[in-house]
């Protein structure tokens, strides 16, 4: 029986410990952990207005340039379960002190990247340093707030800071860029870095080590299976599926992921636990899980380089352009408990999946002439609110009927699947970006609109398939309202 790779919903009272001190020290505790939690966050957007800079810069292709942001997803993604199981055995504060100085030490060699290679070697550190913080934040958080109000403040903070990390990257990309050089979105993290790793083991207590194996074949060829399905993408939107490079790609993926299958059917401890997938509904919504990213990455990357290089935004007015995305999502997201309560699950979800599928056949219809309010502010909008109903839902369903044991596993698989999702899809729609633009002529900003629009077409199928399998895979109670 595997131990949790992520921390439990209801942990261990051997592992809560009371914080002395009072409420300074525990505002203090709070503001070290949610720091290591926020830099992860931020650093998921914060070089995405940056993009065009750092093409003209190192001289990145249009399709490789999404390797910027694939290098740190594969490795952030394909690592995570692991990193919740070495904090696990190795304890968790000692665990995220490495994983912050990781971040720090690779963000401070992107920033100084010279060449395009330096930068994504340099990302996928920083996607390994993210996946040994993130499952250790949520589990120090138990361990050092005791039952009762002070942990759930604690965890209402947590939980809001993947929002606000992801807004605050594309506001604070485009600040830094505009002022300074993009080289600075991944600077800065390197004081808030160094200054976590100070003060954790200082103010923040340690959680008990469990014994333990790692499942670390799992683990990596589950990522090199990934690593070499999106190569074999990003070859094909380059050079054509004739090529021998994407064949081999295909080749090695299949090999691998058949592989990682029968590795984790075998493990005593494996990363993925294939018994989660027993229940239809929990199948369903993993796939849900990994299909609504698949289809939204690929469009925050398309319309990141639509509005600075076809608007003429600067990289701060660029990521002002989300905000009206982020105050839907935030503003939708605070109804849907209530929503849950009354409805079910299953409603809510079909409604989010339906607005996000019309956001993206809305940008399926976009032309170079369309500006701001008319071609991107309504898509987004609906993006907002469609993203606000669809992922409580389906981490509800996730997690609903789950064992206490199993629930750090359950939720940490979740994760893995949303960064893996955005990942494959992201490659996906740059290989049909990259098909469309081939042999296309014209302006600059025409071409990028056109291979844009059939990427969006690609993400409105993605997201149709997503919908279509909450539609009939899972099945909605009247149970799921509790």
């Amino acid at each position: 029986m595997s131990t949790p790779s992520a921390p439990s919903a209801r942990p261990e009272a051997a592992e809560t410990s009371a914080l002395p001190g009072g409420t300074a020290r525990a505002g203090t505790v709070l503001l070290v952990i949610v720091t290591a939690y926020l830099m992860v966050g931020v650093d998921s957007t914060v070089v995405n207005v940056a993009l065009p800079d750092i093409q003209q810069d190192l001289g990145f292709s249009r399709t490789g340039l999404s390797w910027v942001l694939n290098a740190y997803t594969l490795a952030f993604g394909g690592l995570l379960l692991l990193g919740g199981r070495v904090g696990d055995i190795a304890g968790r504060r000692r665990t995220l002190t490495v994983g912050v100085l990781v971040f720090a030490a690779s963000s401070l060699l992107g920033g100084l990247a010279g060449e395009s290679i330096w930068l994504i070697a340099a990302r996928t550190l920083q996607g390994v340093g993210a996946a040994l913080v993130t499952p250790s934040t949520l589990a120090l958080i138990t361990t050092n707030f005791p039952e009762g109000p002070r942990r759930h403040h604690a965890l209402g903070v947590y939980s809001s800071m993947a929002g606000i990390g992801a807004s605050l990257g594309l506001l604070l990309g485009g600040l830094l860029t505009s002022w300074a050089s993009w080289r600075w979105a991944l600077l800065i993290n390197v004081p808030i870095g160094v200054g976590v790793a100070v003060a954790l083991p200082r103010f923040v207590t340690e959680t008990p080590r469990h014994a333990g194996r790692f499942d670390a074949a799992g683990a990596l060829t589950g990522t090199a299976g990934m690593s070499c399905l999106v190569y074999a993408f990003i070859r094909v939107s380059s050079d054509g599926w004739s090529d021998l490079r994407a064949q081999l790609g295909f080749g090695a993926a299949a090999a691998l992921l058949a592989g990682f299958t029968l590795i984790e059917a075998r493990a005593p401890q494996p990363v993925l636990p294939l018994r989660l997938f027993a229940s239809r509904n929990r199948s369903g919504a993993y796939a849900g899980v990994l299909l609504l990213p698949a289809g939204m990455f690929g469009a925050f990357y398309f319309l990141t380089l639509i509005s600075q290089q076809v608007l003429d935004y600067s990289p701060l007015r660029a990521g002002l352009a989300f905000l009206p995305m982020t105050l839907a999502m935030f503003t939708t997201v605070r109804f849907v408990p209530r929503l849950l309560a009354r409805l079910g699950a299953k409603p809510v979800l079909l409604t989010g999946m339906s607005l996000i599928v019309a956001a993206a056949g809305w940008l399926w219809r976009l032309h170079p002439g369309d500006g701001y309010a008319a071609g991107l502010l309504g898509p987004l909008l609906l993006i907002g609110v469609g993203v606000g109903l669809s992922f409580m839902p389906l981490t509800v369903t996730i997690l609903a009927g789950v064992a206490p044991h199993e629930a750090g596993a359950a939720s940490g698989l979740l994760q893995t699947f949303q960064w893996l999702g955005g990942t494959l899809g992201l490659s996906v729609l740059v290989t049909v970006f990259g098909t469309a633009t081939r042999h296309t002529s014209g302006s600059p900003a025409a071409v990028l609109t056109e291979g844009a629009a059939d990427a969006f077409g690609a993400g409105a199928l993605i997201a149709l398939a997503a919908l279509l399998v909450s539609a009939f895979v899972i099945t909605g109670t009247r149970r799921e309202r509790a």
